[in-house]
């Protein structure tokens, strides 16, 4: 979990296992990990908003996958972290400049 290490605030995650020591362990930390509840599990109440969000989750990923597909943001070996940047960026304004994207509006 070296990705999240200093971060604080609320994590939207699959449906994915962590351990009981993993979470409390984050949780101490400051992230609240917030999963859909699997079959195996036991059943929690989730505030309204985070259910919601949690819900939204899954457009993001559609988002990011879409720009992967059609942008070109491959996994390649770019020369320079600057090259990387260079086609992130590229490829995010020109999905900025798509006429018909979907959006995440809020309750």
């Amino acid at each position: 979990m070296v990705i999240k290490k200093g971060l604080k605030g609320k994590c939207y995650d699959d449906k994915g296992f962590i351990s009981e020591k993993m979470f409390t362990k984050l949780y101490k930390q400051g992230l609240i990990k917030i999963t859909g509840i699997r079959k195996d599990m036991k059943n929690y109440l989730l505030p309204l908003l985070d259910k919601i969000l949690l819900r939204k989750r899954f457009i993001i990923e559609t988002i990011f996958g879409y720009i992967k597909e059609n942008f070109n943001i491959t996994p390649s070996r770019h020369r320079s972290p600057i090259n990387f940047f260079t086609s992130l960026f590229s490829a995010l304004i020109a999905y900025q400049l798509k006429p018909n994207k979907p959006c995440i509006s809020y309750p």
